[in-house]
């Protein structure tokens, strides 16, 4: 999903903690699994969840992400974990209207926009955004560029099952249904990995 400027027409940023900079909020993205496999591409405390949401964004000094993920400042990605749930008592509007748009979006390169306005906040949820974990590392789509500082909170976001299944229905260019569309967890390779409680 790409996500456009606001009103005023500035892009929603975010900067401080491990960022170098002000990054501009570019684009949202998931990564899920099957009805067999769990999706999320980051384990944390041993634990897979059924999904991660991608928020990718740009470090505004670089024109373009192409230019950015030339360079190990370019890009800032937020890592939402995902799970599916039982007797949901909480309501996330933003995934509640992505979700509800996934099967005008099950073919290749079809299109469909969002009903309601919302703000970047609202892919947050209710997380506990004092509460992370961060590390230089790269982007887990070729050419996987070593070109991002990764901001990963532990705490999930919890879906129904049929939202989830919306997931599993989307198709990808041979009309094949895109299931497990992860990339395997890779090792740490020496990075340091910080948390933040």
């Amino acid at each position: 999903m790409t996500i456009p400027p606001t009103e005023n027409g500035a892009r929603p940023s975010i900067s401080g903690g491990n960022l170098l900079g002000r990054f501009e909020a570019m684009s949202v993205h998931f990564h899920w699994g099957s009805r067999t496999s769990k999706g999320a591409e980051h384990v944390i405390n041993g634990r897979r969840y059924d999904a991660e949401m991608h928020i990718v964004h740009k470090n505004v000094k670089y024109d373009t992400i192409a230019e950015a993920t030339a360079h190990k400042d370019g890009l800032a990605v937020l890592g939402i974990m995902i799970n599916i749930g039982r007797n949901i008592d909480r309501i996330y509007p933003a995934l509640d209207n992505i979700f509800n748009m996934v099967p005008d979006v099950t073919k290749y390169q079809s299109t469909a926009p969002l009903s309601l306005r919302i703000t970047l906040s609202h892919f947050l949820g209710d997380l506990n955004t004092n509460e992370f974990f961060t590390y230089q590392g790269s982007l887990t789509t070729p050419d996987c560029s070593e070109a991002v500082t990764w901001t990963v909170f532990p705490q999930p976001l919890y879906i129904t099952l049929e939202q989830m299944q919306k997931l599993w229905s989307v198709r990808d260019i041979n009309g094949e249904v895109m299931i497990d569309n992860y990339r395997p967890v890779q090792p740490t390779n020496g990075r340091v990995v910080l948390y933040r409680r």
